[in-house]
């Protein structure tokens, strides 16, 4: 996921740092209570960032301010998870950012009498179900009787991989956008969608469409050239040669990156299967051919749940129970 981050934190800074595009997102996802109170104007992004340096890597957050009907500003904060799986202390990191953006504010409203409210949204398209909760107050070890006195926020989280596709925005660029970061973090559904990838782009303006292109060249690891190249001449004919000239680079890296990925599991594999049969041979004197043919041609997942079953298997059997 490391190779591919930058591709995730260009294209989603680029899909956030649009007000209208933004402001469409967040109406239609955060909580009632917050949307029936804004008013009609775009959001406002605030420049800077508050993530840590060394989280960067899989953290992007964007700031807004925004005015409520009763004329109030109020700033909303997102934080983007890149991760493939959710990150346990993200409410600490969502209070820490949200310090930081209200010490901002406070440096340029020196004389403030009651500081803004700020609410906090996660934006989040790993390929594992978000099952973290929600609350704050969820990461403290308190006292149940002592949770009145505590600090405590919620967060609503946007799970991309809990939405229908059809569902993901009622406006069609944005749906198209958000239909891309969906499935960059999903591998072996790619291929599956690449109708619904097409429906979608038809929709969407030649600018965002070949910026969604670079994305998907970057991030979709089961699109080869001729993929790529079918959905540009079905969705932009015009533009296929000049697109597919601008990505040649994009696609010749790609290769090479999934040819060194495919290398290093691939002796992964090798390592944890000699390993394996080696401990075998040791603790049941002796395997059969097919023990050794069956280890040797699994896939390292499945090698490795093989020696967790091995440490306390009594019988060669054991070692393959499910």
């Amino acid at each position: 996921m490391t190779d591919i981050i930058h591709p995730h934190d260009r294209f989603l800074k680029a899909l956030l740092s649009n007000p209208a595009t933004a402001g469409t997102l967040l109406r239609e996802r955060l909580p009632k209570e917050v949307v029936e109170v804004l008013s009609n104007d775009p959001p406002e992004l605030v420049e800077g960032s508050f993530v840590d340096e060394e989280l960067h890597a899989h953290l992007t957050d964007r700031l807004y301010r925004v005015k409520t009907l009763t004329g109030r500003t109020a700033l909303l904060y997102v934080l983007i998870e890149h991760k493939s799986s959710p990150d346990a202390r993200i409410g600490w990191q969502l209070l820490k950012y949200m310090v930081e953006a209200l010490k901002q504010w406070e440096r340029e409203h020196s004389k403030w009498e009651r500081l803004p409210a700020i609410v906090p949204f996660v934006f989040y398209h790993g390929a594992t179900a978000w099952r973290v909760p929600d609350a704050f107050l969820a990461l403290v070890d308190a006292e149940k009787g002592w949770r009145p006195y505590l600090l405590n926020f919620r967060f609503t989280v946007l799970d991309l991989g809990q939405i229908d596709d059809r569902q993901l925005s009622r406006q069609p660029n944005l749906r198209a956008w958000l239909l891309a970061a969906k499935y960059a973090t999903r591998d072996g559904q790619q291929i599956q969608m690449k109708e619904l990838l097409v429906e979608a782009l038809v929709k969407i303006p030649d600018e965002d469409f070949r910026f969604l292109m670079r994305y998907v060249v970057e991030t979709y690891r089961n699109y080869d050239e001729p993929t790529v190249r079918e959905i540009i001449r079905r969705v932009r004919p015009e533009e296929e040669e000049k697109m597919m000239s601008m990505f040649a680079q994009n696609m010749i890296a790609k290769g090479r990156q999934e040819g060194r990925q495919e290398g290093r599991q691939e002796g992964r594999q090798e390592e944890a299967a000699s390993m394996l049969l080696k401990q075998m041979r040791r603790k049941f004197d002796s395997t059969p051919d097919w023990v050794t043919e069956k280890v040797k041609s699994a896939n390292l997942e499945l090698i490795e749940t093989w020696s967790d079953n091995f440490v306390f298997a009594n019988s060669v059997d054991e070692v393959f129970a499910s």
